[in-house]
């Protein structure tokens, strides 16, 4: 049976168990549950601290665990990332009071607080900068007003937090994470983690995209399907009227509107747009 770890709480537990349940997996009901069996799928999922996680995969106690990009790269856990799913998106970056005007060069020598240690060592080890990582949890931003530390090193959204502490964001980010799966490294995929891999894919993939069909004047057919190429091409099928043909495309959800607008003004009618539940491609 396979075993899979997923956040047990925080920003990546509600959307980790909702993307499971778009993928067919049973989910626990209740947030006091450790551990829930789903036998039709033969899969036993185990609710852990998200910062656990990769160390369970990577030791080869479980053999999948949904966790973020950041809190495998801080583990140092022996687990490679196997996809991306399109959620629980931040951004690190080094910042710095106001007043100082820091960049990177700045950094060496330097008393830099971050709840991630293992992330930020690696980073500035990449970049040849000898500093001191003070490692505090939970949030850093008055590190410096205190006198802990010089500068912080941690995720950033709006900056605005960072602003009302008298701080500044500088240099290049540190890493782009989301929420990702993992398995242990340097351990051939199973058949039954292929099938998780292709399930989650599918619901990704639907996400992403819609389905958008059209009718289209044979003569504007080329027109119409250079906007909606589809994934490897549009289905294209017969009307009534020999003039006209329906097209079925997959479209991006973002370019939704656009594509569109842009199918209207070549002729295009009967414009319709369907949400894609899930699929395998």
């Amino acid at each position: 049976m396979l075993r899979i770890a997923i956040p047990n709480k925080g920003s990546l537990a509600d959307e980790s168990i909702a993307i499971l349940k778009e993928a067919g997996y049973k989910q626990r009901s209740d947030s006091r549950d450790l551990v829930l069996v789903d036998a039709s799928n033969a899969v036993e999922f185990y609710y852990l601290r998200p910062r656990d996680i990769a160390i369970y995969v990577g030791s080869g106690e479980l053999e999948a665990g949904i966790t973020g990009r950041d809190l495998l790269i801080d583990s140092g856990a022996h687990a490679i990332e196997i996809m991306a799913l399109n959620f629980g998106g931040s951004t690190f970056r080094f910042a710095g009071p106001t007043a100082k005007g820091y960049s990177m060069k700045d950094v060496d020598g330097k008393r830099v607080a971050t709840a991630y240690p293992g992330l930020v060592q690696s980073h500035l080890a990449s970049l040849g900068i000898s500093a001191d990582v003070v490692r505090l949890d939970g949030a850093v931003e008055s590190s410096v007003r205190l006198g802990v530390a010089d500068l912080i090193a941690d995720v950033v959204s709006t900056g605005n937090t960072l602003r009302q502490a008298g701080l500044e964001i500088f240099g290049d980010p540190i890493l782009t994470s989301e929420a990702i799966l993992i398995s242990r490294k340097d351990v051939p995929i199973a058949a039954e983690l292929e099938v998780l891999i292709r399930r989650l894919q599918g619901v990704v993939t639907a996400r992403q995209y819609v389905l958008m069909d059209y009718d289209i004047k044979r003569s504007d057919l080329d027109a119409a399907c250079a906007i909606t190429p589809g994934l490897e091409s549009p289905t294209i099928s017969p009307l009534q009227n020999p003039d006209w043909l329906a097209v079925r495309a997959m479209v991006l959800r973002s370019e939704t509107n656009k594509v569109m607008d842009d199918l209207y003004a070549l002729g295009a009618r009967g414009i319709l747009v369907t949400d894609i539940h899930a699929c395998r491609l």
